[in-house]
């Protein structure tokens, strides 16, 4: 096959397929002798293997993986892919642990909240986030927080509206949502007791985890063969 029929056979363009031929992403192609390309149907193994994997954990990743992949003998190689698969688990186990935070948050809402007794020290509330205080610093800066001063000295008080802000904030962080997007959130939650832009948010990511398992799920199978046919 010349450069642009294996690009067709998989979806990308004549210079993507030099590309990733120039990156190590597939085998390099032997030559006419005027100099043309030819490609075979391990190139094209290739080439879908390293899609699949672009969609499981990144193009930049895949690029730099597909290498050392195809030059690994099937067990080695299978050990990397097995790192992925643990990493997509352990992302869905924290948006899983995500959304049951905010079912807690949830059960809470109709409790009553006695602000001098109920509101908590920055030290208190790390604590029982399970963040160190500086992550609650750190959101106070970008807005997502809102702690009270009291006192000469300052000190940081966390009321419930601000114990609520940072236990939506830990849940989406711990789902892997990035702070402009909590900070976005944040401003249209008025409810706590049916947080259901959170609840979209993490359903979409656990949809995107799942995807990605599935390609690296394919991405595997095709390596299998291209491996073990080298």
């Amino acid at each position: 096959m010349s450069t642009s029929e294996v690009g067709r056979q998989v979806g990308y363009s004549t210079q993507q397929v030099r590309d990733l031929e120039r990156l190590g992403v597939l085998p390099a192609a032997e030559r006419t002798p005027r100099g043309y390309r030819v490609y075979r149907s391990d190139h094209v193994e290739a080439l879908r293997a390293y899609r699949g994997l672009a969609l499981a954990a990144g193009p930049v990743r895949a690029r730099k993986m597909m290498p050392l992949l195809l030059a690994s003998p099937l067990p080695e190689a299978a050990a990397i892919v097995d790192d992925l698969h643990a990493e997509l688990s352990a992302e869905r186990a924290a948006v899983l642990s995500a959304r049951r935070g905010l079912d807690l948050i949830r059960s809470e809402a109709g409790d009553v909240f006695d602000g001098s007794r109920d509101s908590m020290t920055i030290s208190e509330l790390a604590t029982a986030l399970g963040v160190p205080a500086s992550t609650l610093r750190h959101w106070e800066a970008e807005g997502l927080v809102r702690p009270d001063r009291i006192g000469s000295s300052q000190a940081r008080r966390y009321s419930w509206q601000a114990i609520v802000d940072a236990r939506i904030a830990a849940a989406l962080r711990a789902g892997g949502h990035r702070i402009p997007t909590i900070a976005a959130l944040l401003e249209r939650l008025r409810d706590y007791s049916n947080p259901t832009d959170a609840d979209e948010l993490l359903a979409s990511r656990l949809t995107q985890l799942a995807q990605r398992s599935v390609a690296l799920l394919e991405s595997s199978a095709t390596l299998h063969r291209l491996i073990r046919g080298t």
